[in-house]
């Protein structure tokens, strides 16, 4: 797959959100963990952290509690070398079984390469029932 780097336009922001929920829906931290920079800068809901190693066993954590996982991502805006989306997904809790959709935004920067540098992300989580999922 080519690169996508910036400065981005309509048709590559929303080539780079697709290729974001492609990977992550692979639930491959390894794979995920590829696209950020090494230093890159975190902060998913309440944790705040630093790095492509952190963010490996983030995602390791997370998918391993996350059973089921399914993401969508939509294009919110962009800039040369940013880009915010909205997402949702859905996924069964492996302790209690419950399944939740959870619903966000985040916004992403780049640098040159086009590996993210930055990531901030907000979301609300609802329970729901097996039978009112979307994806």
């Amino acid at each position: 797959m080519k690169n996508i780097i910036p400065p981005f336009n309509k048709e590559t922001a929303k080539a780079k959100v697709q290729a974001a929920e492609d990977a992550w829906n692979s639930k491959n931290p390894e794979k995920v963990s590829m696209a950020y920079t090494i230093d890159s800068k975190w902060r998913n809901r309440e944790l705040f952290f630093v790095g492509r190693e952190e963010i490996r066993k983030f995602l390791t954590n997370k998918w391993n509690n996350e059973l089921h996982y399914k993401l969508k991502k939509y294009l919110w805006s962009y800039t040369d070398n940013r880009i915010s989306v909205r997402f949702e997904y859905e996924w069964q809790n492996a302790t209690t079984n419950q399944w939740m959709r959870t619903h966000g935004n985040e916004h992403w920067e780049f640098d040159k390469e086009g590996k993210m540098q930055v990531r901030d992300m907000s979301a609300n989580d609802i329970e729901i029932n097996e039978s009112e999922r979307k994806f």
